[in-house]
C-alpha cells in the first residue's frame, strides 16, 4: 500500500521560508517521479512542480518564479519542497504526489498524500 505523508506546514509570516517534506512508503521510491501540488480555498488543485526519479531534473509552474525548489533523498524515501519568499497568495494545502511521467503535460500522478496546510500571513 502506497503512503505519502507530508509534514512541515504551518502558519508563517510573509517573506519567510518553509520546507515541506513528504515521506513515501510502499513503492520503489528511487524509480518514481514525484511532484507537489497545492489547493487554495475555493480553487482547483494546481501543479507546483515535479522531480524525476533520480532527482536530476525538475520542472515548475510559472508562478514559482525561482522561489520554490524540489529535491529528493532516495536513501530516505523523501521528497522536499523548499519555499522561499513566501507570499499570502501561497496559502494553500500542499499535496505530495507520486507516479506519472515527469515532464508530461499535464503531470498526472497516481498517488496522493493527505496534504499539509501552509498559511502565510501578511
Amino acid at each position: 500500500q502506497v503512503q505519502l505523508v507530508e509534514s512541515g506546514g504551518g502558519l508563517v509570516q510573509s517573506g519567510v521560508s518553509l520546507r515541506l517534506s513528504c515521506a513515501a512508503s510502499g513503492l520503489t521510491f528511487a524509480n518514481v517521479d514525484m511532484g507537489w501540488f497545492r489547493q487554495a480555498p475555493g480553487t482547483e488543485r494546481e501543479f507546483v512542480g515535479a522531480i524525476n526519479y533520480s532527482g536530476v531534473r525538475t520542472f515548475y509552474a510559472d508562478f514559482v518564479k525561482g522561489r520554490f525548489t524540489i529535491s529528493r533523498d532516495n536513501a530516505e524515501n523523501t521528497v522536499y519542497l523548499q519555499m522561499n519568499s513566501l507570499k499570502p497568495e501561497d496559502t494553500a494545502v500542499y499535496y505530495c504526489a507520486a507516479g506519472g511521467a515527469y515532464g508530461s503535460t499535464p503531470y498526472n500522478p497516481t498517488y496522493w498524500g493527505q496534504g499539509t496546510q501552509v498559511t502565510v500571513s501578511s
